[in-house]
């Protein structure tokens, strides 16, 4: 049996490993608390649970979904972008529903890629985007998110000939892994910078509506002239708590969707419709569930940035986001610290090379952890410093 040639440049996908890990401790009957994966662990509001079952019973809703989704949840989207951001999309030709938008963001590189091209992609940064780059037969090159420049890539560093051979520019803020935020004046410096390169740019908006300290985080759709290059991939996955509906969209330039909708048609056949009539309650029904579940997030990331702190692990509070991206305690490289603690106190966290090169020296550490799971949780990780300091005394 012979695999194809782009099988064997790809990995395991980062996750799969590290459920993999856990699996086995669990075999052994070991308990394991898992900071890994961001997977929200509140409920779905019950509203959009009702929603759901009541067109569940419909028969229409049992057949072929359209590829394109419902005009009515097209303009639901359209609508919460316009309450939300101001941001005018006509959702016949602006907006396409997706499968979470983790399809979108993989398939848009068949879009644009060809083979030796390049795409422009965070690192560190989720690893879909250099995956599914590889996958369409191009090159991921790398721009570098530096803790000294607030995890902003340096668009001026990308070398000429890189630019010249590149088609796509990956951005995500609210940012996975780091938590960093970008400001209207970076993203719209983006968007010039991809006009005057004749670059696409896609934003991954997952993380806008979880947000802390009364921020408030800005679509790159705000930009003067965003409409004309790039698309944002947003997501009712983390802002509803509905990861396993999977659902979530793709808005923005219209060719763009065009090109990504035809990519569509020939893979998949849409999104359940009872799913979409719950999506488009979850956009126009009621809102304050938001504030609500972010104030549980904001309790849980005081809490660990100040435990990552006291056992040496430097960490800031974040502005947005589920995660806590924390410098290792010294003498560790990312490996080594996850490791030790998965191997001896049952805990689990993400090592940053996970997200790239330039995330050795970090972790990440999810927010989605139950309450008390978290509270115990939070105690193992101190009695990592604990044990150190019995070693250090021997």
């Amino acid at each position: 049996m012979k695999m194809s040639k782009r099988m064997s440049s790809l990995a395991p996908y980062l996750f799969a490993e590290i459920n993999q890990k856990i699996a086995e401790k669990k075999a052994k009957g070991e308990e394991v608390i898992s900071f890994a994966v961001g997977d929200p662990d509140m409920p779905t509001p019950a509203h959009i649970i009702d929603a759901l079952c009541q067109a569940a019973q419909e028969p229409a809703n049992h057949r072929y979904p359209e590829t394109e989704g419902l005009v009515e949840l097209r303009q639901a989207i359209a609508g919460w972008y316009q309450g939300r951001f101001g941001v005018q999309l006509d959702p016949d030709s602006e907006v396409l529903p997706l499968i979470g938008s983790k399809e979108g963001i993989a398939h848009v590189a068949l879009c644009f890629i060809d083979f030796d091209d390049v795409a422009l992609v965070p690192d560190p940064g989720y690893p879909v985007y250099a995956i599914s780059t590889k996958l369409a037969g191009g090159q991921p090159h790398a721009m570098p998110l530096n803790e000294a420049k607030d995890f902003i890539p340096d668009l001026a560093a990308i070398p000429a000939h890189i630019l010249k051979k590149a088609k796509l520019m990956w951005l995500s803020y609210p940012n996975n892994p780091t938590g960093a935020v970008a400001s209207p004046e970076f993203f719209q410096k983006a968007v010039d910078f991809a006009q005057q390169n004749d670059l696409v740019v896609c934003h991954d908006a997952a993380y806008t509506e979880i947000v802390f300290d009364d921020y408030q985080a800005p679509s790159i759709l705000q930009a003067d002239g965003a409409k004309e290059i790039g698309i944002e991939f947003h997501t009712l996955s983390k802002s509803y708590n509905m990861t396993g509906w999977r659902i979530g969209m793709a808005v923005g330039n219209a060719k763009i969707i065009d090109a990504l909708k035809r990519v569509k048609t020939n893979l998949d056949s849409g999104i359940p419709q009872a799913i979409q009539y719950a999506a488009i309650e979850a956009l126009n029904g009621p809102q304050d569930y938001l504030a609500k579940k972010n104030a549980i997030y904001q309790r849980r990331r005081d809490l660990l940035v100040d435990i990552l702190n006291n056992i040496g692990a430097q960490a800031k509070p974040p502005r947005g986001g589920i995660y806590i991206w924390a410098r290792v305690p010294e003498g560790h490289t990312s490996t080594e610290f996850a490791t030790e603690l998965l191997d001896k106190h049952g805990v689990v966290i993400t090592p940053g090379t996970g997200f790239g090169k330039n995330g050795e020296g970090y972790v990440r550490l999810s927010l989605t952890v139950p309450d008390a799971t978290f509270v115990k949780g939070l105690s193992r990780l101190a009695e990592w410093r604990s044990s150190k300091a019995r070693l250090k005394k021997r």
